[in-house]
């Protein structure tokens, strides 16, 4: 409870902060005040100049001197409008104004005064220079010590620090004394700044503006509770992205919350306001290096052309949508089942992408009717095959789904692809087709299977391309917005296993490399993306709960609940047998593989379609292993030798 003198004190500051907010001087008032000033200090210029005895001054000749005096700055302090500032946020320019003015006026009274001289004029237009200088150095000094008192007074009635957040800036170059500067003279921030960082060694152990720099490596832990240190500000201007990548990710480990500096050409009219500082998002951990296109080579592939994306509405689909309409298409054909994100990618095209003829169908990729119905009504040049089932344990739960769109959609478009005469056929695979524990990661493996088979025939003309790359942030097969909504409702934050790791990249970084392999791609290549290095799952739980401000396992829990079905530890982007070759982009690779028997593939595949529907789930995930021999399930259901027949019997398969 407080005590009395502690709410007479809170009261009186919060009165005067009211009043200070509510009640700025006016500018005819300070005005006054500075005229009165300096009508004040001529008179004690010359009390100074005569040892304070006034007997020796004669008080009818300062006073008409005075006025001359009052009237010259008064005359330059209009010109230059040095009273018109704000004084409670009085800056360097305020003070260089009053400066300007003040010096302006000495000089004009110097040459009245010799000019006094040498036309013979006396009297109160005679003015010692000693006056002169003691009267201008004194209005100096009063008018500066008044205007920063009145700002200090402010800043201490508005500041409240029980609200204030102590900060570190890390970077003590020129972006940090800028951010230095735009706290300290803004008197409503809530930040007190306690030290610098920067990894320059000629910087350490100095004060920087009267803030102390000190070395990222001397300040633990111990170091942030000793001093209640609970956000980092990145203010460094030219930095490499791993390097950034890394100071985020020290701030973020150190238990910080980490705001970044806008880049200069986003400062509002060319000045930063803090209120522009932003919170770092999780991809920004990832430190990748801009994705650099063949921008020439992609516009001239898709000039004109008719695409259809299928999956249209789905986190991977849209976002190659919004990639493909900076380009000069001829037609957009948006294929996707799901009306609600149909809907909303429909809504998000009008308003931000009208220039382009894009067709939105609602259609499942699995209906052979409706899919050579688009194909014949449209015929589409290029399409991006992204419509797929993700989601291991649903479809470890669910193998038929797996079957019928993952491989049955698969089919059905590359049988139209072909029969129409498309020149490219694109499609999104998944690091979970390297050497399979699941039914997802083996069906999307028949997918690529069939993508090689379908290439490998003689006469085929539609060049079919496999871009493979692993786990996506924010997308909605990722963990991610499980995490979100985990912490959002105070956890736990549950996580399968403490060293299950997976590769990770953004959407946009995605596909832009699916736009960028595709038209490398002569057909029947799988091009990998390089994911940088894999990440603990765990470690990405933590991140995301320090970054939302809480403590991990203190204010939200890490609850480990075990492996999913067909899940496993670690993913590959290619299996041992496989090897990587470069391309003219080293963000992209081409995966050479083993070759496969095209005739037999095709086969087996057409086999499973007409069979799979009258087959148990243990049946099909057997049959799989027959088609994808990598496919080593971790579902006990499904790899029990016990139970596979063997052979999965079938009537003989019409032609």
């Amino acid at each position: 409870m407080r005590s009395r003198e502690n709410i007479s004190s809170w009261f009186l500051r919060d009165k005067a902060r009211y009043l200070f907010h509510k009640y700025s001087l006016p500018r005819w008032l300070v005005f006054i005040f500075d005229a009165s000033t300096l009508f004040l200090t001529f008179f004690f210029a010359y009390l100074l100049r005569h040892n304070f005895e006034p007997s020796e001054i004669d008080i009818n000749r300062v006073a008409i001197q005075s006025l001359l005096v009052v009237g010259v700055y008064c005359c330059f302090e209009l010109l230059f409008r040095s009273f018109a500032g704000l004084i409670r946020h009085t800056t360097i320019k305020d003070i260089f104004l009053v400066f300007v003015t003040t010096s302006s006026s000495l000089m004009i009274l110097i040459i009245i005064s010799s000019l006094s001289k040498y036309y013979g004029w006396y009297g109160a237009v005679r003015l010692p220079l000693s006056i002169l200088l003691i009267h201008y150095v004194s209005i100096n000094a009063l008018l500066f010590f008044m205007r920063i008192l009145i700002k200090m007074f402010y800043e201490i009635v508005s500041a409240n620090p029980a609200a204030k957040k102590n900060v570190i800036i890390f970077g003590a170059g020129a972006m940090g004394v800028i951010v230095k500067r735009v706290i300290s003279s803004d008197t409503s921030n809530k930040y007190n700044i306690v030290a610098f960082l920067d990894n320059d060694k000629k910087l350490r152990r100095k004060k920087l503006n009267g803030v102390p720099v000190l070395s990222p490596k001397e300040v633990k832990k111990e170091f942030l509770n000793k001093h209640n240190i609970d956000t980092m500000i990145f203010a460094i201007k030219d930095i490499l992205p791993s390097e950034k990548s890394d100071i985020f990710s020290y701030g973020v480990d150190m238990g910080l919350e980490v705001l970044e500096v806008p880049t200069v050409n986003n400062w509002l009219n060319g000045q930063l306001q803090l209120n522009q500082l932003r919170k770092i998002r999780l991809q920004d951990l990832l430190g990748r290096d801009p994705i650099q296109l063949n921008m020439r080579r992609i516009e001239r592939e898709l000039k004109s052309q008719t695409i259809m994306v299928t999956g249209a509405a789905g986190s991977i689909g849209s976002e190659i949508v919004r990639q493909l309409t900076r380009f000069s298409l001829g037609k957009l054909l948006l294929i996707d089942n799901a009306e609600t994100p149909v809907f909303h990618l429909d809504a998000e095209l009008r308003d931000s992408f009208s220039f382009s003829p894009v067709r939105i169908i609602l259609a499942d990729v699995t209906d052979q009717i409706k899919m050579e119905r688009i194909f014949k009504e449209h015929k589409p040049d290029i399409i991006f095959h992204a419509a797929a089932y993700k989601h291991v344990p649903l479809m470890e739960e669910n193998p038929h789904e797996a079957i019928r769109v993952n491989v049955g959609g698969t089919l059905i478009l590359t049988s139209l692809a072909q029969k129409y005469n498309c020149s490219k056929f694109v499609m999104i695979s998944s690091d979970k087709a390297v050497n399979p524990t699941n039914i997802m990661g083996s069906s999307k493996r028949m997918c690529e299977m069939i993508l090689q088979a379908k290439s490998a025939i003689p006469e085929n003309e539609t060049q079919f391309v496999i871009t493979r790359f692993g786990n996506v942030l924010g997308s909605n097969g990722s963990v991610i917005p499980l995490f979100r909504k985990q912490i959002e409702e105070g956890g736990p934050v549950t996580v399968t296993h403490p060293e299950i790791t997976r590769f990770f990249m953004t959407v946009p970084e995605a596909c832009q490399l699916v736009l960028e392999a595709g038209f490398m791609g002569q057909g029947g290549e799988i091009f990998v993306f390089d994911m940088g290095s894999p990440l603990k799952i765990v470690d990405l739980a933590r991140r995301m709960i320090i970054m939302s401000g809480y403590v991990p396992d203190e204010d939200i829990k890490i609850e480990f609940i075990g492996l999913r079905l067909g899940e496993k530890l670690y993913e590959e982007l290619i299996t041992d047998t496989e090897k990587f070759l470069p391309t003219y982009n080293p963000k992209v690779q081409v995966a050479v593989v083993a070759p496969i028997d095209h005739t037999k593939v095709i086969a087996q595949v057409h086999e499973m379609m007409y069979y799979y529907q009258n087959m148990t789930e243990v049946e099909i995930a057997h049959r799989i292993r027959d088609i994808v021999p990598e496919y080593k399930p971790t579902n006990n259901r499904y790899s029990d030798e016990s139970q596979r027949s063997e052979s999965v019997e079938f009537e003989e398969f019409p032609d």
